[in-house]
């Protein structure tokens, strides 16, 4: 018998997105099901990644009214697709979903990501905000409440959503990837940020603290700015003297950048304090730098992360709000073998305890559930489904 096909649906996502697609996506393919990803992105780009196909549409346009007007197109987009579930990716990707579910049958599972009641307060009077946060959680509960299940991706994000009985925990777990662990050797640092750069995930803290550390450290920097500061951050930088010690490298593939920041020494995540989702963080690149085998400094008000760094005795918790304490930290791992000693607790921690299979069985484990082959309604509209529309449950992943 055919099994169920299931449809990632995203409205922001990247088509590549590393937990819809390497993670879940892989999973669920892995467990035997099809599963496409459809995503904004060059329009008609069609491959196939972790056994999962990926499939783009044109995006509706800049800024949120705009993903808000196509809502319907994406509804409509996804129900031709007619999947036997579709797993939605951001509120209004719910909506598309559960507006496709009324055309096509589908079951419908909403995905957690981060806590969205909070996503208003930046443009928001801060008298406005408590309004603006109910304002939100209630439509998101609307939505939940409407959908079959509710993944969400860290401890944290269920309260709003009507607590555990309602939401099924997929945390953001590391998966192992083919690296070669940092051998830590004396000599000058390497600091490594991994990711998307921005004031608030604390570039310009980096800075300061380069500036109180030895001459001869670096700072590594994998990603992008996605807020506007870069000209600000190099200009910065400039004026500090440290622009000889600052690396940029662009986004790349993630097993490229785990064997960069496999040379580094310290792995920073530097959230700054005033954002509800940096309390709620569980970053890909806290476990890609414990794959690496690198000590991390993270915020102690990011409580999963301390309570991980903590558990797993691989880094140190500071306020990142200062810079001096960011600087003390780094210079308490100064010493080769401290590092290599936290590098392995960390890595070990990663591949075991805080691994992503024990999430991917969970997941799996639901979809069994949301998926009975006795559900004739979901054979049907998996036998009415093109056979060119979904990857075999067998394709290469």
């Amino acid at each position: 018998m055919t099994p169920p096909a299931i449809l990632m649906l995203s409205a922001a996502h990247p088509p590549d997105d590393v937990r819809i697609v390497a993670k879940e996506g892989a999973a669920l393919a892995a467990a035997g099901f099809p599963v496409r990803h459809l995503a904004p992105g060059p329009d008609g780009a069609t491959r196939l990644l972790h056994g999962v196909a990926l499939q783009t549409y044109p995006r509706p346009g800049p800024g949120w009214w705009a993903r808000l007007r196509g809502i319907p197109a994406l509804a409509r987009r996804a129900a031709a697709l007619r999947p036997a579930v579709i797993h939605a990716h951001e509120p209004d990707s719910w909506a598309a979903a559960l507006l496709a579910a009324r055309r096509c049958g589908a079951r419908v599972v909403l995905d957690v990501h981060e806590h969205y009641p909070s996503r208003l307060d930046p443009v928001l009077p801060r008298m406005l905000r408590p309004f603006g946060r109910a304002l939100v959680a209630t439509a998101c509960r609307l939505l939940a409440s409407r959908a079959d299940a509710v993944v969400v991706a860290k401890d944290g994000l269920e309260g709003w959503l009507g607590g555990l009985a309602r939401c099924t925990p997929v945390r953001n777990y590391a998966t192992p990837v083919p690296v070669t662990p940092r051998r830590h050797r004396a000599g000058p640092l390497t600091l490594l940020h991994l990711g998307a750069l921005t004031r608030a995930r604390g570039a310009f803290i980096m800075l300061d603290a380069l500036a109180l550390l030895p001459p001869g450290t670096r700072l590594r920097l994998i990603g992008r700015f996605t807020d506007g500061s870069e000209a600000a951050f190099r200009e910065r930088s400039l004026a500090l003297g440290l622009a000889a010690q600052v690396e940029y490298l662009d986004w790349m593939p993630r097993e490229e950048a785990l064997a960069l920041a496999a040379e580094a020494d310290i792995g920073l995540v530097l959230f700054q304090p005033g954002v509800e989702n940096h309390r709620l963080a569980l970053p890909h690149k806290l476990f890609d730098c414990m794959l690496a085998g690198l000590p991390v400094i993270v915020p102690g008000l990011a409580e999963e992360v301390a309570a991980i760094v903590r558990s797993a005795d691989c880094g140190l918790t500071v306020d990142t709000a200062d810079a001096t304490a960011v600087a003390t930290a780094i210079q308490a791992l100064s010493d080769p073998a401290v590092r290599n000693a936290m590098g392995r607790r960390g890595r070990d921690a990663a591949l075991t305890r805080f691994g992503w299979a024990g999430e991917a069985a969970r997941l799996v484990r639901l979809y069994r559930l949301l998926t009975p082959s006795s559900n004739a309604a979901i054979q049907a509209a998996i036998a009415a489904a093109p056979a060119s529309v979904w990857p075999s449950a067998r394709s290469p992943r």
